[in-house]
């Protein structure tokens, strides 16, 4: 009696019905959708926490029960907040139903035979699987995809220091909607698959037989929320044949959104047209990166922060998660110039590298430096072309070299920083327009493009002549198939042909504000 009535005044158990059993050894906590078993022992002391949903078998719930009643109850209220479905019980059942069967197709999507392009394959199934790398919703809990990863995310995940390091995440569920939607009650996918020549699923039509109209969309809810350009969003709107969220009431300039969200920047900072952001680099080497309020306040540069993405077909997934992989790269690509450091503009004070950062679409920014003679003004325009390349283009008086572009690119797509880009770029520059040394600087850009490989990919063997004349590798040729139970190592395949034209520039932003990891010193 006293833990049923603790449950009943604790939040996150409120919204739920709540009894003992006659035996006062077990207590039930039940929802429209799904029902929670509390087994007690004598004292009051929780044994087991089952979780299910209405007509399946319940789930212990591991390590549930070890932890604080207060920390249960809000997982709980998250539990219960992923299934807030408008309409009577018989209604949010269906929409459940349809939940599922949604689950079900994004699972045989993921396991369609796709081109491997990473040689870690859990990088790859998140930055080039078409439904990202997904976990089967279970013990309660919806199904979650992570769909970005940067590089600083897979080197603390490979440097075996115990840290765990994730990238971002989507969790698919539900949400109500004033407008009625035609969701699936089967699933679209046949078994097995058959897929078009570009490798993507025939779906079979939502027809009355298979589907029904319904007050509610799907959604993948963001974790963390994403600032997105509008641009970005109203591209979102397209995929999915009008279903978007709520127009945003408050919209920003994308670098303030990026401030206002950034987990290692003070709360204290502020973007403001007479700021720079001083960034550090190792050997005491210090960059100073100005955005130009005037340009970046403009409308085309003004977004929101994303919760919720809504849809209603499985089609809709992929095409969605590219976008959110484009804005993805370009947000961490323009973080990686910001900093704790930053200080009002002054012309007095020394720098190795000014750099003024402008957009010029919404793919598309250029950087504009001197080098040391400061004589001169160079641009580098950065494209970023897919989620698998980017293009640069370095513009400098009296200086081509097409060679040099497909270097910085290189550069750039390996680290996915924009200081440890011109970095490379300055020592590149100077290597070219100085006389050859007698003895080789074991601190050459080729050095420290390979390093940065090395970094991001630690069992990469890569000589320092290899980098100088590599080429952008083509995407492998090897294949993967899925062959075993879908929950083995969750392989999820995904063709890569025909892809949407979005970018990962992930950017480690830590590298730049906190000094870079030991293996790029």
């Amino acid at each position: 009696t006293r833990v049923c009535s603790s449950v009943r005044t604790t939040p996150g158990f409120c919204r739920l019905a709540s009894h003992m059993s006659p035996t006062e050894t077990v207590c039930y906590l039940t929802a429209d959708l799904f029902y929670l078993e509390v087994v007690l022992l004598r004292g009051g002391r929780v044994e087991d926490v089952r979780v299910a949903h209405h007509g399946e078998a319940p789930v212990v719930r591991p390590c549930a029960y070890n932890i604080k009643f207060q920390e249960f109850s809000l997982k709980l209220d998250d539990l219960a907040s992923f299934y807030i479905i408008p309409g009577d019980s018989d209604v949010k059942t269906k929409i459940y139903t349809c939940l599922r069967h949604l689950e079900t197709d994004l699972f045989k999507i993921s396991h369609l035979p796709r081109s491997l392009r990473e040689s870690d394959l859990h990088v790859d199934l998140i930055m080039n699987g078409r439904i990202g790398n997904v976990q089967p919703g279970k013990e309660g809990t919806p199904m979650t995809i992570e769909y970005y990863i940067s590089p600083l995310d897979v080197l603390i995940r490979l440097s075996n220091t115990g840290e765990v390091s994730v990238g971002q995440m989507a969790l698919v569920t539900v949400g109500s909607s004033d407008a009625s939607h035609r969701l699936q009650r089967a699933s679209l996918i046949s078994s097995p698959p058959q897929v078009d020549s570009f490798g993507f699923p025939v779906f079979q039509p939502l027809t009355e037989s298979c589907s029904e109209l319904l007050p509610a969309t799907f959604l993948l809810k963001l974790q963390p929320p994403l600032p997105m350009l509008m641009s970005f969003i109203e591209k979102m709107g397209k995929i999915t044949d009008g279903v978007i969220a709520e127009k945003p009431q408050q919209v920003e300039p994308l670098p303030q959104l990026l401030l206002n969200t950034s987990k290692t920047l003070s709360s204290k900072i502020s973007w403001t047209d007479g700021v720079q952001f001083v960034v550090p680099l190792p050997a005491s080497e210090n960059h100073s990166y100005v955005f130009p309020g005037a340009v970046w306040g403009r409308e085309s540069w003004k977004g929101a922060l994303i919760h919720t993405v809504p849809f209603t077909h499985p089609g809709h997934v992929p095409a969605l998660l590219d976008l959110l992989r484009h804005q993805s790269a370009i947000n961490l690509l323009l973080a990686s110039c910001f900093s704790n450091h930053s200080q009002l503009i002054d012309a007095g004070l020394l720098y190795d590298l000014r750099c003024e950062i402008l957009p010029e679409s919404d793919h598309c920014i250029s950087v504009t430096f001197s080098l040391d003679d400061n004589n001169h003004l160079a641009v580098l325009q950065v494209t970023v072309v897919d989620s698998h390349q980017m293009s640069c283009r370095l513009l400098m008086p009296d200086f081509v070299d097409h060679k040099l572009d497909d270097y910085i690119s290189r550069v750039l797509t390996r680290c996915m920083s924009i200081p440890i880009t011109m970095r490379a770029i300055r020592r590149k520059v100077a290597s070219q327009t100085t006389p050859p040394v007698p003895a080789a600087d074991p601190e050459s850009s080729a050095a420290m493009e390979s390093d940065i490989i090395r970094a991001v990919h630690p069992s990469a063997s890569v000589s320092h002549e290899a980098v100088e004349d590599e080429s952008v590798v083509s995407p492998s040729g090897r294949y993967l198939m899925s062959v075993a139970a879908p929950v083995a190592d969750n392989a999820n395949t995904d063709a890569v042909a025909n892809r949407s034209p979005c970018a990962s520039l992930a950017v480690c932003l830590h590298w730049v504000t906190s000094g870079l990891p030991a293996e790029l010193l």
